[in-house]
């Protein structure tokens, strides 16, 4: 330990009172830096969570500074996924971010490189933060590398979120799952919909039909189109009518040559793609490591019903919803979701608000109280080798 650290810890700021939160933190404005790995311009899940949710925190009067990979770092493409840019050597520039914006709350959203030098920087210094858990890295890991074994997978999980004073995730089954693993501190943080861009009022708009030409009934998955969404699975299955894979990914070519009964339209944004969601009669959703599945709140805000697996994410939205259908015979799932009032899904969505989202993430996080965050953050500005 450096005589600066020293000095830091000596002073009236303790590690104990940096842990305090105030009674009234969530009821006014606070400063937010929100570390992550996925953000813009890239187009899933977390992306999309995560960017509606500052959207609407600064909506809300609070300050929120992003760090993310665009902010001019040395990247790399993610191996298997290279949509996803690594950012290399950013700790000290994050370090100095954080000096000069002297956030309230940190919340480390990733497990890359960016939340990792995040991460060390907060123990470091004796920061609180909090983490959230948006994918299964070790099942995504396992499914491609599978001599990778799940119990590394999660150790490295472990290690990563537990130092953060509180782990956000998708589902109450997620953080029953993961309680089992070891992991604490955990809190479920639901996600919301776009119900004004995804609508039933897009079906058939204008009476134009986006699989014009195609045998109803229409089966419909969308997102990335990797081995770990499990879309063979769906591709397999002895169903009437046509299937459509909307997005891109590296299992894609491998997958139209071997189904070739198959529509591959490719990815699609915005109007386009909620006409895509509108449209279909049946969404389904065969993903077996996804923790929650934005896109099922997506299809259901269309009207459109989901089957799927009885995995984490599907298991929390949909019994008892009337928007869909689980069960381990996805087959029957999607036969049964053809008997579905269109009206029900669209009912089930509107009850998730990106607002009541973002109020419950603002909940969640653990702010210092501000007068002593001043002074903490006046001294910690005064040294010079805490990186």
């Amino acid at each position: 330990m450096n005589q600066d650290t020293e000095a830091l810890e000596q002073d009236d700021m303790s590690s104990d009172t940096l842990l305090k939160t105030t009674d009234d933190a969530d009821e006014r404005p606070q400063r937010i830096m929100l570390v992550t790995d996925a953000w813009e311009p890239q187009m899933n899940g977390v992306v999309r969570t995560l960017s509606r949710t500052v959207a609407e925190c600064r909506d809300m009067g609070h300050q929120v500074e992003v760090i993310h990979p665009g902010l001019g770092y040395k990247t790399m493409p993610l191996p298997t996924y290279p949509e996803i840019q690594l950012a290399l050597g950013a700790r000290r520039d994050i370090a100095e971010r954080f000096k000069a914006f002297e956030p309230e709350a940190i919340h480390i959203a990733t497990e890359g490189p960016l939340g990792l030098a995040a991460r060390r920087i907060c123990v470091k210094w004796r920061l609180p933060f909090t983490t959230s858990y948006h994918t299964k890295f070790p099942e995504y890991v396992n499914a491609r590398f599978p001599v990778i074994p799940l119990s590394a997978g999660y150790g490295f999980m472990r290690w990563f979120h537990n130092a953060s004073g509180r782990i956000m995730v998708t589902t109450p089954s997620m953080r029953d799952d993961l309680a089992a693993r070891g992991f604490k501190n955990l809190t479920a943080w639901a996600r919301g919909v776009d119900i004004e861009l995804f609508n039933p009022d897009k079906r058939l708009m204008g009476g134009d039909d986006v699989y014009a030409g195609l045998e109803r009934p229409i089966w419909v998955n969308v997102g990335r189109i990797a081995v770990e969404k499990n879309i063979e699975t769906f591709l397999k299955l002895d169903l009437p009518g046509t299937k459509v894979i909307v997005g891109d990914g590296p299992q894609r070519e491998e997958l139209k040559t071997k189904f070739p009964d198959a529509v591959f339209p490719g990815p699609k944004f915005g109007e386009e793609l909620a006409r895509y969601f509108a449209d279909a009669d049946v969404f389904v959703f065969p993903s077996w490591t996804d923790t929650f599945g934005l896109v099922n709140l997506e299809a259901m805000a269309c009207g459109t019903p989901v089957a799927a697996f009885p995995a984490h994410g599907p298991k929390d939205i949909i019994p008892g919803s009337g928007g869909g259908f689980i069960n381990e015979d996805l087959r029957q799932a999607c036969l049964d979701c053809l008997e579905i009032d269109r009206a029900a899904p669209r009912a089930h969505a509107e009850k998730h608000s990106w607002r009541q989202c973002a109020i419950d993430f603002v909940e969640n996080l653990t702010p210092h109280p501000k007068p002593e965050r001043r002074r903490f953050w006046r001294r910690l500005r005064r040294q010079k080798s805490l990186y």
